[in-house]
């Protein structure tokens, strides 16, 4: 992949402010992962905006999700 590339998560099961740390940290664990904009909806889903320095799958980012504790509901590109 050429330059970088952002992607919006919708991420289900977040509702605090600790909710969002425990996906920042394990988002950013991932090497191709730049930065980080997290917007908690308590009650609702969730977006993360991700810039990514190299190109990862959506199984990936559902997998770190999944294990962080949260489930994953959708991936748009930005």
């Amino acid at each position: 992949m050429n330059g970088m590339q952002s992607l919006r998560l919708s991420i289900d099961g977040m509702t605090c402010s600790n909710c969002v740390n425990h996906v920042d940290n394990a988002l950013s664990a991932m090497d191709e992962v730049h930065e980080i904009m997290t917007t908690l909806h308590p009650e609702g889903t969730s977006h993360v905006v991700i810039t990514l320095n190299s190109e990862v799958s959506e199984d990936k980012l559902r997998e770190v999700i999944d294990e962080a504790g949260y489930t994953l509901v959708g991936v748009e590109k930005r």
